[in-house]
């Protein structure tokens, strides 16, 4: 099985001014089209060659699951913006509100989180089996799927994602990518998980 770099679901500038073309061109072009070709060459002969990209992520190790947890990670970062505006549905917006008293708090956990995280990662809205809402970060290539979790949002916050727009200042880029999160697909995601009979 052959992976391919996932089609953006809007133009490379459709996120202006907030996150640019230019950064698009890089991080998406550049950054998360290596990883599907890293990750193409890596599993050549191996018992991974004809998996899904979810199957490598639960169970490879090393360089294999580095490049498919990097694939997986951008493709649900990239599916989790828009350039238009959106809103929560009913029901994420009656969860945000239980587990962290307003949108405005959970922006700010998020924010503190993100602003803290040491290094290269990512932060994670994360919905748990008890249905409640919580954030998290992984490092590096880590994410919710290899640990059995369900994401909902997530942020990149490896440098490649906002030094070419915001250079060292994380703070300014994550008030940008806020203004961009499609809070439709926020709550699609959700909506699958509550109604997926396996959970």
């Amino acid at each position: 099985m052959r992976h391919v770099l996932m089609e953006l679901p809007y133009a490379q500038n459709a996120l202006e001014p907030y996150i640019s073309a230019e950064t698009i061109s890089f991080h998406y072009g550049k950054h998360h089209a290596t990883y599907v070709n890293k990750l193409n060459g890596l599993i050549e002969g191996t018992e991974f060659e004809e998996k899904s990209l979810e199957h490598i992520v639960r169970f490879a190790e090393g360089p294999l699951f580095n490049n498919a947890a990097q694939i997986f990670n951008h493709d649900f970062y990239w599916r989790g913006l828009t350039g238009r505006p959106s809103s929560a549905s009913a029901q994420l917006s009656d969860m945000i509100d239980r587990d962290f008293g307003s949108l405005e708090a959970l922006k700010e956990v998020f924010f503190g989180m993100a602003t803290a995280l040491f290094g290269s990662g990512w932060v994670w809205l994360v919905v748990t089996d008890e249905n409640k809402l919580v954030i998290e970060s992984t490092s590096n290539a880590d994410t919710p799927l290899r640990h059995g979790r369900t994401a909902l949002l997530t942020c990149d916050v490896w440098e490649h994602a906002y030094y070419v727009d915001y250079r060292n200042a994380r703070p300014e880029y994550l008030k940008s990518w806020w203004r961009v999160i499609d809070w439709r697909s926020v709550s699609e995601n959700l909506a699958d998980y509550l109604n997926d009979d396996t959970v």
